[in-house]
């Protein structure tokens, strides 16, 4: 197992930020040079990038998929119920993809030598903290350990489960009735989006228990397969949903937030690149020229996202996008 780890946490330590970045930002500008007119397609569409960040910190700092942003947005302007669907789903490619190997790259610092020196806000005192030397770091490193310790089985639960109740849904429409049908696309993000506010609420009063649990209890083992296998299914229809189920089942089970959240958003950056393969292939629905501004917006907004929870408040984050959550659910049932 010690050997598993170490060849994939080299794999995603090798090349330094600034290498990939330079990287994705010559691609994006190798793309968009290649297509028609692409000033007129700048010029129209360059505002989706600001659509992407501001969905992708969301999700990647909530645990709470990007689709919450952009499926009402999509929604009105307009676009097919397939379309929404399809198009959030290639954008959250890019930015839970981002998100996820954020999370990962932190979490290899803090298990390893390379112990970041960052303020990080202590769920259990209420203050920012910091660390100044070598023992603080230690001490990190310690209670990072202990405190994701279940990283590795809550993944290999839920990711596969995940997977297979999204192809199901995704090949079975007839099994799930009114979910399937597009036109009811409004309704169900709307009763989705009123449940999660209510969720994350009540995450919030939930995320402040003096003892963290640290391992899987074999309850676990038996519930998390069955959320993500309804998780998936929704997020075949919606665009989210294993991502929030997961993230508010281990915050009221008693897990760490900083550790749910990291959780939900690497399970729903491999849920969501097993999804839009279907979007690809099948439909033909993605509009691709709001992915290609959008999709690197959700790259940037994936990597801020973690800055997001390290250095805030979890409580007082989950209180203002519950609330937001909740204006969208309603506003998505009244119009």
């Amino acid at each position: 197992m010690s050997i598993s780890k170490c060849s994939v946490n080299s794999m995603f330590s090798q090349f330094s930020a600034g290498q990939i970045r330079s990287f994705l930002i010559a691609t994006w500008c190798v793309v968009l040079a290649f297509q028609q007119e692409p000033i007129q397609l700048f010029t129209q569409h360059a505002a989706f990038a600001l659509l992407g960040v501001m969905g992708a910190v969301f999700a990647n700092a909530t645990g709470a998929g990007g689709g919450v942003v952009f499926v009402p947005f999509f929604n009105q302007m307009g676009f097919s119920p397939v379309a929404t669907v399809a198009t959030s789903f290639a954008i959250q490619c890019f930015g839970m993809t981002a998100g996820a190997m954020t999370w990962w790259r932190f979490h290899v610092a803090q298990s390893g030598d390379d112990v970041q020196t960052i303020e990080y806000f202590d769920e259990t005192s209420g203050q920012l903290c910091g660390e100044s030397n070598t023992h603080d770091k230690r001490a990190t490193e310690t209670l990072h350990i202990t405190q994701w310790q279940s990283l590795y089985p809550v993944l290999l639960l839920s990711i596969p489960a995940s997977i297979v109740g999204l192809l199901i849904a995704q090949f079975n429409p007839n099994w799930f009735g009114v979910l399937a049908q597009g036109d009811k696309l409004h309704i169900g993000f709307g009763v989705f989006s009123i449940l999660l506010a209510i969720s994350m609420f009540l995450m919030v009063t939930m995320a402040g228990r003096s003892t963290l649990k640290l391992r899987l209890r074999p309850l676990d083992s038996i519930l998390l397969p069955i959320i993500c296998i309804c998780g998936g299914v929704i997020t075949a229809y919606l665009s989210i949903g294993v991502g929030e189920l997961v993230a508010v089942y281990l915050i009221m089970r008693g897990f760490n937030v900083t550790f749910s959240i990291a959780c939900a958003v690497i399970l729903s950056a491999v849920t969501v690149w097993s999804g839009v393969v279907h979007h690809v292939l099948m439909t033909h629905a993605i509009y691709w020229p709001v992915v290609l501004f959008a999709g690197p917006g959700a790259v940037v907004g994936g990597i801020l996202a973690k800055r997001l929870v390290l250095h805030f408040s979890p409580t007082h984050l989950k209180l203002f996008f519950a609330s937001w959550i909740l204006v969208l659910g309603v506003s998505g049932l009244v119009f």
